[in-house]
């Protein structure tokens, strides 16, 4: 009984880490399927004519990775369903290299201004770079260190979540601080969403993963 009661803050938190990534997942990938510029959460960039287009390359495979990523961590899945686990670690990985070049050339594109658009350059950079090394690990069969920078890929992935929450506190923030603008709270949320989840990642979880090989 005692195991099951020091388990339980651990399952919650894999219950609520589960459940915001497929939430977000689901809600913003339908409206950038559709190539309506009216659905587009995103104010599109009149100058560019291709811009949705982009963001929508963008999100909707990033939708899939957020969507794939939590099931991959499952040690349980994992192990019970080896292939299932390598195949969907393929799909996971041409839709981060996808959505990485595709949000990387819609960063150039955006209307949010320089400092958020440099925060969306730099993670569409780290982004592709560290699932770069984590498939350049699994082929070396490398399977520990494979893991860790898979870990860092999926928390820049994860800052799509938390980004949408710092831009729920923003707003009600604004309540408070009339003086703060949206393009303050959305140049802030970026940066800290980013900065967050990939410190978070490290101190959490790469930090104290073993090094050694599998």
């Amino acid at each position: 009984m005692s195991t099951i009661k020091s388990n339980l803050p651990r399952r919650a938190a894999w219950a609520l880490f589960i459940a915001s990534a497929v939430g977000i997942a689901l809600y913003s990938a339908p409206p950038y399927m559709t190539l309506d510029p009216t659905l587009s959460k995103i104010p599109l960039n009149r100058e560019h004519l291709s811009h949705l287009f982009w963001i929508s390359v963008h999100g909707v495979p990033a939708s899939l990775g957020l969507l794939i990523g939590p099931f991959q961590f499952l040690a349980g899945f994992r192990n019970r369903f080896p292939r299932g686990h390598r195949n969907l670690g393929r799909v996971y990985v041409v839709a981060i290299v996808i959505g990485s070049i595709a949000g990387f050339v819609s960063a150039l594109m955006s209307t949010s201004g320089i400092p958020a658009q440099v925060g969306f350059v730099l993670l569409a950079i780290s982004w592709l770079f560290t699932i770069w090394k984590g498939y350049q690990m699994a082929r070396e069969r490398r399977f520990a260190e494979h893991r860790v920078w898979m870990i860092r890929n999926y928390a820049l992935t994860f800052a799509a979540v938390l980004l949408r929450g710092f831009l729920g506190i923003g707003s009600m923030a604004m309540a408070i601080w009339p003086q703060s603008t949206f393009s303050d709270i959305y140049t802030a949320s970026v940066w800290s969403s980013i900065l967050i989840s990939a410190l978070l990642a490290e101190w959490l979880f790469v930090s104290r993963y073993p090094r050694r090989q599998d």
